[in-house]
């Protein structure tokens, strides 16, 4: 078994801290249905702006609201405005890598979505695994546009 990424809201911000209460995050669930983030689940939460990791769990707030709130000891970890990314995770067996297509929402600073993708792991003669990340059928692989932007300021 192997442990992979499964859902990831990528850049959502904090929208408040809420040191007295119970640990967790909340999150509005409309997000978490898109992705498949579940009530209680463990996730982890990188902050952008600080570099804090932490691990907690989901409850849901407001559906529409589009919450993402620090709550308890985790709330000394991110501030509102904070950019963070919360990855959810899954075992599964090193044959099933082909068949996953974890989901990833990004965001604008509203907590709009931005762009909802997949990453998607193939094979090609060369190689038995190559990694791409999706939107719909279109590939947006982020490694191609940073490979780009580096050749156009070097010239």
């Amino acid at each position: 078994m192997i442990e992979i990424v499964r859902a990831k809201l990528h850049g959502i911000r904090v929208t408040d801290a809420n040191l007295n209460y119970q640990g967790s995050i909340t999150l509005d669930p409309e997000l978490c249905e898109r992705v498949g983030i579940l009530p209680m689940e463990f996730v982890d939460i990188w902050n952008k702006n600080s570099g804090a990791r932490i691990q907690t769990y989901v409850i849901l707030g407001d559906a529409g609201s589009r919450c993402c709130v620090l709550n308890g000891s985790a709330a000394r970890t991110c501030q509102p405005g904070d950019e963070i990314i919360i990855a959810a995770r899954e075992f599964i067996n090193r044959s099933e890598i082909y068949d996953i297509k974890p989901k990833v929402l990004t965001f604008k600073a509203n907590n709009e979505i931005d762009q909802e993708l997949f990453y998607d792991v193939f094979e090609t003669p060369d190689r038995a695994h190559n990694f791409r990340i999706m939107n719909g059928a279109e590939v947006v692989d982020f490694r191609d546009t940073a490979r780009d932007m580096a050749k156009k300021s070097s010239h």
